[in-house]
């Protein structure tokens, strides 16, 4: 198997295209109300020099994530006015006073706090930045660090898949679920995926799901128990929300794991632990990434696993949509009204 900690501390230098002096200025998309796609704004900002333990970035590819939306929103509230995005590859431009882990021209990648990925140019902290290897481009690397971790911490922490185990992934031709059903199955998983229409269904399928199940057209749950002979599954990924948490449950088999990780539909109503026992002394969990890559060992790993299965093949990126960074509302509106597959960035 592959050296992950190597691969991922393979750092480039991207000569091509350096601009001569780094601006004072930069362009990004800011927003100073919550609200729908409409309140989001390209603004001019002040680009300062790096403080000490920061980088300058010059993005090259922006991720586009449910999270943004839910920042946009006032799901998760932010102090206002904010810029928006959590994930990027980028080129390391300046270094502030004290960082010695990178040089000018690094390839990197980030997928964390502070917000503010949509943009040209940005200042970002250098402990939570990762180095690409030469095999993953920046398109890949902006599509794949936030939804490939995500994946990572679910699957190999949350609730450890093993083979043999039946996994249920809702919404699984999305950016996350894409990722999902490939690691999945080369853990040795049965998967079966949700999505919505025809067409969604046949991606999900060609991503190697065992069983697909198109939820507008059929009652989902009665699916389950029928493909699993009424035992039901081992774990639910749940990134949907409001709409499928609930019933997610009575396609659990008795001890079995309910995760729950967005809030695509709404967020999720309350759940009272007396509804647990009733169901087989069901697990329920709410993680999140933050809190599984909160230490720079955490970040690593997470971050190591994600690029070893990429660089290898065993995961394939799939970088559906792209627009230009400009147009991160229409974007956003688009994702939100789920006219989206796989992956979608912006671009600068």
């Amino acid at each position: 198997m592959t050296d992950a900690i190597s691969v991922a501390m393979l750092g480039q230098t991207d000569s091509s295209e350096r601009p001569m002096t780094i601006p004072t200025e930069t362009n990004a998309i800011r927003f100073h109300k919550t609200g729908g796609p409409e309140v989001l704004k390209w603004e001019t900002v002040k680009l300062n020099a790096p403080a000490a333990g920061e980088v300058t970035l010059r993005n090259k590819a922006c991720g586009l994530n449910f999270i943004d939306t839910y920042h946009r929103s006032g799901l998760y509230p932010v102090p206002l006015p904010s810029g928006i995005g959590l994930e990027g590859a980028a080129v390391v431009e300046a270094l502030g006073a004290g960082v010695t882990t990178l040089k000018v021209g690094d390839r990197v990648a980030y997928c964390a706090a502070p917000l503010g990925a949509y943009a040209e140019w940005r200042n970002y902290p250098a402990d939570k930045l990762v180095k690409l290897p030469d095999s993953i481009d920046d398109r890949t690397a902006a599509a794949m660090m936030l939804q490939g971790m995500t994946v990572e911490y679910l699957i190999r922490r949350t609730f450890t898949v093993k083979a043999g185990d039946w996994v249920l992934w809702h919404a699984a031709a999305g950016g996350v679920g894409s990722i999902a059903v490939q690691w999945l199955k080369h853990l040795g998983a049965t998967v079966i995926g949700t999505a919505g229409g025809a067409e969604k269904c046949a991606i999900v399928k060609s991503l190697g799901a065992d069983h697909v199940i198109d939820y507008r057209a059929e009652d989902w749950v009665k699916r389950v128990k029928d493909i699993t002979g009424g035992k039901g599954v081992h774990v639910v990924y749940d990134g949907v929300g409001k709409d499928t948490c609930v019933p997610s449950m009575d396609c659990l088999r008795p001890r079995g794991y309910l995760v729950t990780f967005g809030n695509a539909s709404g967020p999720v109503p309350a759940i009272e632990p007396l509804i647990l026992s009733q169901k087989g002394s069901i697990f329920l969990t709410r993680p999140t990434l933050m809190a599984y890559t909160a230490t720079r060992e955490d970040l690593e790993l997470s971050a190591n696993a994600l690029i070893d299965v990429v660089a290898r093949g065993v995961v394939k990126i799939r970088v559906a949509h792209s627009y230009p960074l400009k147009e991160a509302a229409q974007a956003q509106a688009d994702l939100e009204a789920r006219k989206t597959t796989g992956s979608v960035v912006l671009l600068p």
